[in-house]
């Protein structure tokens, strides 16, 4: 057994796409405001009724800077591969995944942004397959990218149709 547990995550051949940068720019953004507003709220709380509370700025300062961190390596950890048959993506840091989406499976591919996602030209796409289990998502790609994903992973789906036989003669 000469190959390494990494071995499995990473497909001979391949050249992954990263994501969009611009998803750390949201998640922090979501995360920093989240934070600020609960250190608010326990300063106000320790100003007017405790200082023990102040225990608790602290506590979601320190929570802000480990999460600004680990944002950053999720977001390079993502990252999808389109192959001949299928489309592959993979993701994680601690624990990581691989999921391999052949075309034909795929019923049909949105694009979704959020307002906070359109202002740092960030958009996510969700491919569905017949069992719902088996569904896949990219997130953080810019729009443009997003699109092509869209109308490229929709024609290779109607190109390659999988597991429908051919209609029997009567």
């Amino acid at each position: 057994m000469g190959g390494t547990l990494g071995d499995v995550f990473d497909a001979d051949g391949v050249t992954w796409t990263p994501i969009s940068p611009g998803l750390a720019k949201v998640r922090r953004l979501i995360t920093t405001l989240l934070n600020l507003l609960g250190a608010a709220a326990f300063a106000a709380l320790a100003v007017f009724f405790t200082p023990w509370l102040w225990i608790g700025v602290v506590v979601l300062l320190l929570t802000w800077v480990w999460e600004w961190w680990l944002i950053g390596r999720q977001v390079r950890a993502w990252g999808y591969a389109e192959r001949a048959d299928d489309l592959l993506i993979r993701h994680g840091v601690m624990f990581r995944v691989l999921v391999v989406v052949p075309y034909g499976r795929m019923q049909f591919v949105d694009v979704e942004a959020g307002p906070i996602d359109r202002m740092f030209d960030v958009a996510h796409v969700q491919l569905h397959t017949a069992s719902a289990g088996t569904d896949a998502r990219i997130p953080g790609l810019n729009a443009a990218e997003a699109a092509r994903l869209r109308d490229r992973l929709a024609s290779r789906g109607a190109a390659r149709p999988a597991g429908l036989l051919p209609s029997l003669p009567v």
